[in-house]
């Protein structure tokens, strides 16, 4: 298995556990929410980032309201998860859609548990399965967790400095270093000087 990591702010991801969870709380049998969540979802992994990204980038994290929170970690297991969200959630607006009322109910349920499970005790469920994935020889399924954690399990190691974090969960090949980590500047670039000639 793969042990490259990259800056994952773990601020955006709990960000976005908590907008699905609350999303679909609020309103659980309605097709068409359902089908909302499920396309932020959707949208989002094939980006390589959080669905509800745009709530933490753009509300939250400019009125200082959520500190970022990168940590030296794998992105893959959480968009696998995100993904299997999604395609939970569709296949519980086809239930809903075709009256069955309960099996559509019990799929929106268990997303929501899955969420808040990552959410308030940091397991990711699809974590946890990319060892076993990676046994069967499934592409994509190559990354191995931090040292020291378990799969699955939020990293326990000290956040990294936030100067210069991509936001993104895609690794930014410029950043990676010879260790197969990312090292992040230290400082943003002087700004030019444009009034001397």
């Amino acid at each position: 298995m793969s042990t490259v990591l990259s800056a994952v702010d773990y601020a955006a991801l709990r960000t976005n556990q908590a907008a699905i969870v609350t999303l679909l709380v609020v309103v659980f049998d309605v097709w068409w929410w359902a089908a909302m969540v499920m396309l932020v979802m959707a949208f989002g992994a094939p980006r390589r980032q959080p669905g509800f990204r745009f709530i933490y980038a753009g509300w939250l994290r400019p009125r200082s309201w959520v500190k970022p929170e990168p940590l030296r970690d794998n992105a893959e297991p959480r968009l696998f998860a995100q993904s299997f969200g999604a395609v939970m959630l569709l296949a519980a607006m086809i239930a809903l859609l075709a009256g069955a009322p309960v099996l559509g109910r019990a799929l929106v349920w268990l997303v929501v548990a899955l969420a808040a499970l990552n959410l308030l005790a940091g397991c990711c469920p699809g974590g946890a399965m990319q060892p076993w994935l990676n046994r069967l020889r499934l592409p994509g399924f190559v990354k191995a967790p931090p040292p020291g954690t378990s799969p699955g399990m939020r990293p326990s190691s000290r956040p990294l400095p936030t100067v210069g974090v991509s936001y993104r969960c895609r690794p930014r090949s410029s950043l990676i270093g010879t260790d197969g980590l990312s090292p992040l500047p230290t400082a943003w670039p002087a700004r030019p000087n444009w009034n001397n000639n």
